[in-house]
């Protein structure tokens, strides 16, 4: 399998939310919301845009406190993280201001119910000027309305969708070693709507085709 990020138009509406966050004015908030539910490539996104931008990314985990964020994202900047929060806070708002670098915060469902961790995202936008893009699930819009102050400061939203039949051509073609039939694609488009699951139609077509010197995965030879 061919190892190239496929952009998908799930990905292609992302680069223009991320790159209009980036281009803001100074005086304009720069935050932006980005969610969906699993399996759209959200998470491969992120982390090929963090790579390329050397923007940080921070995975929220359950039960996460704005301590536990704090030290992370201070690491993270490589530096050592202190006790104590206040101290922690200034270590991050200094470095970021010094080095001002995009922070990509993934799974924000599990900051939800800790206020003081999400607040301390908006103070950190607030104080150091820095693009914000919070990442999660199907639902993250309307949970995050509960927090006004810092809803009120999102102003670039774009959520993931599922994959249409141009989407999966792409995502095939793209990645697949072996030629593929197009009537083949639309057949897997019908079965597949998620990018793990494209992946392992893929990779059974192509053990398919080296077991049985295939030059052409059809119907046929899948038993469609």
């Amino acid at each position: 399998m061919n190892k190239i990020f496929v952009k998908t138009t799930n990905v292609k509406n992302f680069i223009g939310l991320v790159e209009n966050l980036i281009n803001k004015p100074k005086n304009i908030p720069k935050m932006g919301l980005v969610y969906g539910e699993p399996g759209l490539g959200k998470t491969n996104a992120i982390i090929w845009w963090a790579v390329k931008q050397d923007a940080i990314l921070i995975t929220a985990k359950n039960g996460m406190s704005a301590r536990w964020f704090l030290a992370e994202l201070v690491a993270d900047l490589g530096e050592s993280p202190h006790f104590n929060i206040p101290v922690l806070f200034e270590q991050a708002v200094r470095h970021l201001i010094e080095h001002p670098r995009m922070l990509i915060v993934d799974e924000v469902d599990y900051l939800i119910n800790s206020s003081k961790a999400v607040e301390t995202i908006r103070d950190l936008h607030d104080k150091t000027g820095i693009p914000v893009l919070l990442v999660g699930m199907g639902m993250l819009d309307k949970k995050l309305i509960r927090f006004k102050h810092l809803f009120d400061r999102i102003i670039e939203i774009y959520r993931f969708v599922p994959f249409d039949i141009d989407d999966v051509k792409e995502i095939v073609n793209t990645l697949s070693e072996v030629e593929i039939e197009d009537t083949t694609i639309e057949t897997l488009y019908q079965k597949a709507n998620r990018f793990r699951q494209i992946v392992k139609y893929i990779t059974k077509m192509e053990n398919l085709a080296k077991t049985n010197g295939y030059k052409v995965i059809t119907n046929k030879e899948l038993g469609w």
